[in-house]
């Protein structure tokens, strides 16, 4: 480990740049970052832009170990830098299992099934082992922040997992803040007593430095738009945040994100809503999704696509090839100013069998499955963007690349601009300003 003072010729991506960056026929100013402490002190262009002659005879082909110089400075020579990644959402309780469960059928509510049978069996060993090494190849990922959904499905007992990943969380708050969200069926919202009570148990597992918000699996197999309204009672009574499974289906009926972004803006509630999923609505007439998508932008809700996940439960019909996606609208989304994130979601498990919490895995699979191009300059701040699932009743924190931010970084030894994703596997981790 070497601790730095500086970075010099890093190739940020546009997104994090201000719009006076400059550039040079079409190439951008490679970035010196400069730190003071564990924290970023500023970032100035340096005098080298991508692609220029003088960048010819270096490598980006980095191998370790770095060339870190007497005065602690890092030259990366244009390699790609991102801040440190965020996984959006994810399933640490449940990670893990699926070498356990002996037969899942095809589909979505088929994998909840499998899931629930192997729940019955889960104690504080089990899920502590299993979620412990999800936090560890988050961590070798370079991943800072991760949300996971801890599944509680009865109405008065609170999960045992539930209390066992805010330990876990406490225990890793140096390295990765861990946030947790409830992920409570809509039908136990039914009653507005039971949902007062879950949003209390939900606001009483808070701590200072770890908060937790209100879910809920809204689906048409469980629609009541009662119930959905009495969530949204119950989280704005408690004063939570709510990060919600959203119409993970390609049933075009579905009626949740609408309903959603209908009741945020009625009832002007404050707090950060996510909607992950959103499957069924590439489903619905273009004219109607892209109506919704107004709503959504007017309600000032974040959107989360899990690539991985959904291509694997969606149109899932055996002996058939599948022949739609499970990803809702991200273009149209970011183009009506909406933020869209990208997450690992489900990871060797009955919903997904595939995965290691490396959010960039998603972005691999999302890029082609969602033909998004300037994946690096554009896509890439879906799997950065802290600020578009962080609380709106905390007070503000420096965002990655800012001043005042964490020394937080990842730098792509291998990958270029045209064909990231690729070969990022390869990295090298900067925390605390500290080359690990």
């Amino acid at each position: 480990m070497k601790a730095l003072q500086k970075i010099t010729h890093a190739r940020l991506p546009l997104w994090s740049l201000p719009a006076s960056w400059p550039k040079q026929n079409g190439a951008i100013a490679l970035a010196n970052i400069v730190f003071l402490g564990n924290k970023i002190d500023h970032i100035t262009p340096s005098t080298l832009f991508e692609n220029s002659p003088e960048l010819k005879t270096a490598t980006l082909a980095l191998e370790p170990p770095f060339s870190v110089s007497a005065e602690h400075v890092l030259d990366v020579h244009g390699a790609l830098v991102l801040p440190g990644l965020l996984d959006a959402h994810t399933h640490i309780d449940k990670t893990l299992t699926l070498g356990r469960i002996k037969e899942v059928k095809p589909g979505l509510l088929n994998a909840i099934q499998a899931m629930m049978v192997d729940r019955a069996s889960w104690s504080e060993e089990d899920i502590r082992a299993r979620a412990s090494k999800a936090l560890q190849w988050a961590h070798a990922a370079g991943v800072t922040h991760l949300r996971t959904h801890c599944d509680w499905w009865e109405p008065s007992t609170t999960p045992l997992a539930w209390h066992v990943i805010k330990d876990l969380a406490l225990e890793w708050q140096s390295s990765i803040k861990v946030s947790r969200s409830a992920l409570i069926p809509l039908t136990l919202f039914k009653e507005e007593e039971s949902a007062n009570a879950l949003a209390k148990a939900v606001s009483q597992s808070n701590a200072p430095k770890h908060r937790a918000s209100l879910g809920g699996f809204i689906h048409t197999s469980n629609w009541d738009p009662q119930a959905l309204k009495h969530l949204f009672e119950a989280a704005e009574r408690f004063e939570l945040d709510l990060d919600l499974h959203v119409d993970e289906e390609l049933n075009p009926q579905a009626q949740g994100l609408q309903s959603i972004a209908q009741l945020v803006t009625q009832m002007q509630f404050k707090g950060r809503v996510v909607c992950g999923h959103t499957c069924a609505l590439a489903q619905k007439p273009e004219a109607e999704g892209l109506c919704i998508l107004d709503q959504v932008a007017l309600s000032g809700l974040t959107l989360v696509t899990l690539p991985v996940t959904n291509l694997l439960l969606q149109d899932a019909t055996p002996e058939r090839t599948p022949k739609l996606r499970g990803m809702t609208l991200v273009k149209e989304a970011r183009a009506r100013g909406i933020p869209v994130l990208m997450g690992s979601d489900n990871v060797q498990d009955p919903f997904c069998s595939m995965g290691s919490y490396d959010p960039l895995e998603a972005m691999i699979i999302g890029t082609p499955m969602g033909q998004l191009g300037q994946a690096f300059d554009v896509w890439s701040e879906s799997i950065c963007q802290t600020a578009w699932i962080e609380s709106t009743l905390d007070a503000p924190q420096p965002q990655a690349l800012e001043q005042g931010a964490k020394a937080n970084l990842i730098v792509f030894k291998q990958a270029n601009t045209i064909g990231f994703p690729s070969q990022t596997h390869p990295r090298a981790i900067v925390r605390d300003a500290v080359l690990l």
